[in-house]
């Protein structure tokens, strides 16, 4: 006697409430499948937005290069440790603005260059609305 009821082929995840997710895009069928959603997904979404510096986090970029700058101090150049801390704290005071400021410097340059990435990408959206001046000649 057949069987009559097929046996399902995907795994239905079910929640504690009783509903059944499923996946709505699924898993790629092949290689190549899987290469085009990786890259249509990369090219569609573009450079992250960067995050703005802060005094935090500039505190702690300081506190490491002045324990870096510290411990160089005491065992490479054999100095003693009382005048060591003097120099880590003086260097951590020019340390942390210069890291603040420095973390400015890069966050407004990555700013601009992802709003001139967003705009060439938007001029290319429109231009590719109209006939591709790329395309085979039409003779």
């Amino acid at each position: 006697m057949a069987k009559s009821k097929r046996k399902r082929k995907r795994k239905h995840r079910g929640t504690q409430a009783g509903s059944i997710d499923r996946r709505t895009s699924g898993r790629p069928r092949s290689r190549a499948e899987a290469r085009a959603r990786a890259k249509s997904g990369a090219k569609n979404r573009g450079p992250s937005a960067p995050k703005p510096p802060t005094w935090k986090g500039a505190i702690f970029k300081g506190l490491a290069a002045a324990g870096i700058f510290f411990v160089l101090v005491v065992v490479i150049f054999s100095r003693p440790v009382g005048a060591s801390v003097l120099l880590a704290v003086f260097m951590l005071a020019f340390y942390i603005p210069l890291s603040y400021y420095t973390d400015g410097f890069f966050y407004r340059r990555r700013s601009r260059q992802i709003e001139e990435w967003r705009i060439a990408a938007s001029r290319k959206a429109k231009e590719t609305g109209g006939p591709d001046k790329g395309d085979k000649k039409s003779s």
